[in-house]
């Protein structure tokens, strides 16, 4: 750390090689890992920054934040949907391989002060330049000419500095919704938002104004699923569907802990892992979606895989 410290002070810092690999859990996605001496620069960054820019934060972002979190923005989503009958919710296309390097650059320094910060900011983000180009489809804007496919982009996933910084970069996309549209009713959590109003008419105004709003960051929607539906039909979020009235979990999220389990039950009876770690696996699933109506659910679940001691 010593050697890492005399690197950073000299602005020898050179960021390392990440290693790759791919989740498929909600949806396929590149991970990045970066090494361990990296991710304590990344942290570093992240907490001589981070106050700067959380005071200039929306109240109802949710993600990535200290006191906020994926219950907190459940609990705010279902609340909207008590007192309004209508909801616009959309979701950014490709969110962390579109994040323009040269755009993000642009709203770091209009906060960061600090030379070296600067410097070390800029260290970061070039080593993430590319990493997720092969997740990329190219998307023109307005202006574009060819070399608008040779722009930087992409934070890689798997990064702190890439859940921060996508706050960061969507930071003034919110206030135009919340202060420039004047919609009071609005939250995000990454790339997920929802706005909310008692008219059909105003939600399709403002889903005008969303997809100009992220044309101007280089980002789109899925226009197909940016649909304005009766909040009582439910809303997909977080990988819950929220009613008024109450909260499921989605369907193919509970088959996909079914089979965890069974393979986890399966693994443990032959020996390969241990109760515990089995119990924990267990305990972290039931601590999730017990923010949701879920008690028959886990009551049918645990009847039906019953766990036997290891075989011997």
């Amino acid at each position: 750390m010593i050697a890492l410290q005399g690197e950073l002070l000299a602005k020898r810092y050179r960021a390392g090689a990440y290693c790759h690999f791919f989740i498929h859990e909600p949806k396929r996605r590149k991970i990045s890992a970066a090494p361990f001496r990296d991710r304590v620069v990344h942290h570093a960054l992240c907490n001589l920054i981070e106050p700067l820019f959380d005071a200039r934060f929306i109240h109802h972002s949710y993600a990535n934040r200290k006191g906020k979190g994926t219950h907190r923005a459940l609990d705010r989503l279902q609340e909207l949907a008590r007192r309004f009958r209508y909801v616009l919710r959309c979701d950014v296309v490709q969110h962390f391989p579109s994040l323009d390097h040269a755009i993000l650059r642009d709203k770091l320094t209009h906060v960061i002060r600090d030379e070296d910060v600067l410097w070390l900011a800029d260290a970061i983000l070039a080593s993430g330049a590319g990493v997720l180009d092969d997740e990329y489809r190219m998307t023109y804007f307005p202006g574009d000419d060819l070399l608008a496919s040779c722009r930087p982009r992409g934070l890689p996933i798997g990064n702190l500095t890439s859940q921060f910084w996508s706050n960061v970069y969507l930071n003034d996309f919110d206030w135009l919704v919340q202060r420039g549209l004047g919609c009071g009713t609005y939250l995000r959590y990454v790339d997920d938002f929802a706005l909310f109003s008692n008219s059909k008419s105003e939600l399709y105004v403002w889903k005008n104004a969303v997809i100009g709003g992220l044309a101007r960051e280089r980002l789109t929607i899925h226009e197909s699923a940016a649909q304005v539906l009766p909040t009582r039909c439910g809303i997909p979020w977080l990988g819950f569907v929220v009613y008024p009235t109450h909260r499921l979990l989605k369907h193919r999220n509970a088959v996909k802990f079914t089979r965890r389990l069974e393979r986890n039950i399966d693994t443990y009876q032959a020996g390969r892992i241990s109760f515990g770690e089995l119990d924990a696996s267990v305990k972290g699933w039931v601590n999730h979606v017990r923010f949701a109506d879920t008690w028959g659910l886990r009551e049918h679940l645990f009847a039906t895989h019953p766990i036997h001691p290891p075989r011997t």
